[in-house]
């Protein structure tokens, strides 16, 4: 960084500042406009978008289903915060930190409300006695590991993301700095995963679903184009671990929930039933030419 900023004695908002996502960051909480969230047929109704974050929650309901747990089907509604929708007033009742996800149990009278994805999914393995070891010791480990990413994460997106890859200029104090921080992180990760199969020990947990997204996204070098900068190949016990999660038929499917970018057939914008699935990847392969539309 060539200049030097002097902070003022009183902080003001600059609203055109801040980068690729200036228009959806302000100072200020609360709704911009009234809108009501729709709400489908099943009793879960999640409100997202396909982000490392957002896919945590479809992940978990796309693992408790392939289990054959009916009572988790869900409706998922992609949330546009490109354009402002998690600042619907409707949103808002959900999440009053106007974040993706939010969630809402229909099946508890009166509903239940959720935000915060480590929430959801502390919420919905005890709802349903999955994917939380019963374990004292275990239960323990994958508890400290879900909270572990919930306040690691922001170095890696909100922090080196930002700076590497959104930030309108390219400064070098925060992008080493971040960087720094991101691979010390992956080390954490990688020294634990030497000795265990998943975070907790031997049993897949919420904690892999709460962690797969961000490093294990980091890690297959699909986030912010930086897998050769942070050299991630590096992390062989990582490696190792994402991509058996990645093998995982509900985390695909969970992945491509509320995902409005990528390859076509990567995408789902809404989910509302299974077959969303296969009627998606028909669409698509239509859309290319490579089968005829039916008659």
């Amino acid at each position: 960084m060539t200049d030097t900023y002097t902070p003022p004695k009183v902080w003001e908002w600059e609203s055109e500042s801040g980068g690729r996502f200036a228009n959806i960051n302000r100072p200020i909480a609360g709704p911009t406009h009234d809108e009501e969230l729709k709400v489908g047929k099943h009793p879960f109704q999640l409100y997202s978008l396909g982000t490392p974050n957002g896919v945590k929650v479809t992940i978990m309901f796309e693992e408790l289903l392939e289990l054959g747990i009916t009572e988790a089907e869900y409706d998922a509604w992609l949330v546009n915060i490109g354009e402002g929708k998690q600042f619907s007033s409707g949103f808002v009742d959900v999440n009053p930190n106007s974040k993706i996800p939010a969630l809402m149990d229909h099946s508890t009278n009166p509903p239940t409300r959720l935000f915060e994805s480590a929430s959801m999914l502390l919420y919905l393995a005890e709802k349903f006695g999955k994917f939380l070891p019963t374990d004292h010791h275990k239960r323990a480990e994958a508890i400290n590991w879900l909270f572990w990413v919930q306040g690691s994460a922001p170095f890696l997106g909100g922090g080196f993301g930002h700076f590497y890859a959104y930030a309108p200029e390219k400064w070098e104090y925060p992008i080493n700095r971040y960087a720094m921080e991101v691979k010390r992180q992956m080390d954490v990760l990688d020294r634990h995963l030497a000795d265990n199969e998943y975070l907790a020990g031997d049993e897949y947990s919420v904690a892999d679903m709460g962690t797969f997204p961000w490093y294990g996204g980091m890690a297959r070098g699909v986030l912010y184009e930086a897998g050769e900068f942070l050299q991630v190949q590096d992390y062989k016990n990582v490696q190792r671990w994402a991509k058996q999660l990645n093998e995982r038929p509900g985390v695909k499917r969970g992945m491509m929930v509320n995902r409005p970018y990528g390859e076509p057939e990567t995408q789902l914008h809404e989910r509302h039933d299974a077959s969303d699935f296969e009627n998606n990847t028909q669409d698509k392969r239509i859309a290319r030419g490579e089968v005829p539309a039916p008659e």
